[in-house]
C-alpha cells in the first residue's frame, strides 16, 4: 500500500540499508511487542504434543478415512481454530516452487522493477506489491496518527474468481512466476472447497454448507516477505488479528515466526514439511455460531534471517449476507448478528484488526 499517493520505503530496502535501529512507525506499543526469550520456540510447553496446532492426515480423501478425519477436524477447530493438514494432493514440488518464486521476487528483482507492480494506493486489498496492510484516513495521509506499521514487504493476487485474474499485473521474475502462482490458486481453491465440506459436516450440516452460504469464493494469494530486523523485540512482521474471511491456507519457510494465539499464550507454529496450515476466518466464526473460533495469529521478526510464507485466502463476496447457521441456532440463540460481507472488510480495514475486536463487536451477548 501506498501513503498519500507516494511510494513509502518498502521495508527490504530499509533492512538492506543497514539500519541499526527499527524507525519509530514500526516500534509497537509496549503491550503488544513479542516476549522472544520466552516464544520463539513451539516446545517451550511440557507437552510438546499440545503445544501445536494439530497435524491431520487427510488420507487423500479416501471415503473410508470421512469419518475419522472430520472427527479430527471437528476437535481441531474447537480446540485450536487452526490445523495442518498431510496427504492433501497437492505436489510438495509445487509448494516449494511457489515458495522459491516468492523468494526470487522479493530478493533478486531490483526494488525499481518491484515498484513498477506496486498497490493502488487508494484501496484496500489492492492487487500487487506493497508494505502496509491498512488503508491511512484521507485526513492523515502521512501517518501523523502512528498508526504501526507491519516489518513486512508482500505481493497480493486476485486470483479467483476467474474474472479477477489477470497474471498480466503480476511479476515476470523469475520467467514461470506467473504460471506458478496460477497452478497453485488452482490446487488451493480445490483443497479449500473440499476442506470447507469436511468442516461443515463436522458440525452435522450438509457438506455444501458453509460454500453455499458464502456463495463465490473470492480467493487472494498473498507471498509476504519478512526481512531481517535490527530489534526484533520491538516489531511485529503482521501484527495480532484474525483473518476477515472464511478460511486460509498456508505455507512458510523453515525459518519459522509465525505464532497462535491458543489459552493466551502465543506459540510459535513450526513449518512441516509437505504440510498446510488451515487457519479458521471470522465468517466461518459466524456461521458456526461460535462452535468454531478463528484463530488469532501474528508474525514476529528475526535480527539475522528473512523468512517468506504464502497466505491463501478464502473469502465470500462482498455482497454475501453472512449469519449463523439455522440448524445451530436452534441448539442455541445466535450468538452474532448478521453482516454483509463487503461492510465488514470495509471496517477490518479501516479500524485494523486489533486482534479480534471486528469479530467481537458483532456479538449479540
Amino acid at each position: 500500500m501506498e501513503v498519500g499517493g507516494e511510494p513509502m520505503m518498502r521495508v527490504q530496502a530499509l533492512a538492506e540499508a543497514g539500519v541499526s535501529q527499527v524507525p519509530p512507525p514500526y516500534i509497537q506499543l509496549p503491550h503488544n511487542r513479542p516476549q522472544l526469550k520466552f516464544n520463539t520456540s513451539s516446545t517451550s510447553n511440557n507437552n510438546q504434543s499440545n503445544s501445536i496446532p494439530p497435524i491431520i492426515d487427510l488420507f487423500n480423501f479416501e471415503p473410508s478415512f470421512r469419518d475419522l478425519v472430520r472427527e479430527s477436524i471437528g476437535r481441531a477447530c474447537s480446540e485450536w481454530g487452526a490445523f495442518h493438514v498431510t496427504s492433501h494432493g497437492i505436489p510438495t514440488s509445487l509448494l516449494d516452487h511457489v515458495k522459491t518464486a516468492g523468494l526470487s521476487f522479493f530478493k533478486h528483482c531490483p526494488i525499481p522493477d518491484k515498484l513498477k507492480y506496486s498497490c493502488n494506493p487508494s484501496s484496500f486489498a489492492s492487487e500487487g506489491y506493497g508494505s502496509r496492510m491498512l488503508l491511512l484516513g484521507k485526513d492523515d495521509p502521512h501517518n501523523e496518527g502512528n498508526v504501526v506499521l507491519d516489518w513486512r514487504d508482500y505481493f497480493d493476487h486476485h486470483t479467483f474468481p476467474l474474472s479477477r485474474r489477470n497474471p498480466s499485473r503480476w511479476p515476470h521474475f523469475p520467467p514461470d512466476y506467473r504460471e506458478i502462482v496460477a497452478m497453485y490458486a488452482d490446487q488451493m481453491m480445490m483443497l479449500a472447497q473440499k476442506l470447507m465440506g469436511l468442516i461443515s459436516e463436522s458440525l452435522g450440516l450438509r457438506s455444501s454448507h458453509m460454500e453455499d452460504a458464502v456463495g463465490e469464493l473470492y480467493q487472494n494469494v498473498t507471498i509476504s516477505y519478512y526481512p531481517p530486523c535490527p530489534q526484533p523485540e520491538l516489531t511485529l512482521g503482521l501484527q495480532s488479528h484474525s483473518d476477515m474471511g472464511a478460511i486460509t491456507l498456508l505455507i512458510q519457510d523453515d525459518v519459522g515466526g509465525l505464532q497462535l494465539l491458543n489459552h493466551n499464550q502465543w506459540v510459535t507454529v513450526p513449518s512441516l514439511s509437505n504440510a498446510i496450515l488451515v487457519i479458521l476466518a471470522d465468517q466461518t466464526e459466524i456461521m458456526t455460531n461460535g462452535k468454531y473460533r478463528s484463530a488469532q495469529h501474528r508474525a514476529i521478526t528475526n535480527a539475522t534471517q528473512s523468512r517468506l510464507s504464502v497466505a491463501t485466502f478464502h473469502d465470500p463476496a462482498k455482497a454475501a449476507k453472512i449469519s449463523p447457521a439455522s440448524e445451530l441456532v436452534e441448539e442455541s440463540s445466535p450468538q452474532y448478528r448478521e453482516v454483509v460481507y463487503g461492510d465488514y472488510v470495509s471496517s477490518w480495514y479501516t479500524k485494523g484488526p486489533d486482534g479480534k475486536r471486528n469479530i467481537d463487536s458483532l456479538l449479540l451477548n
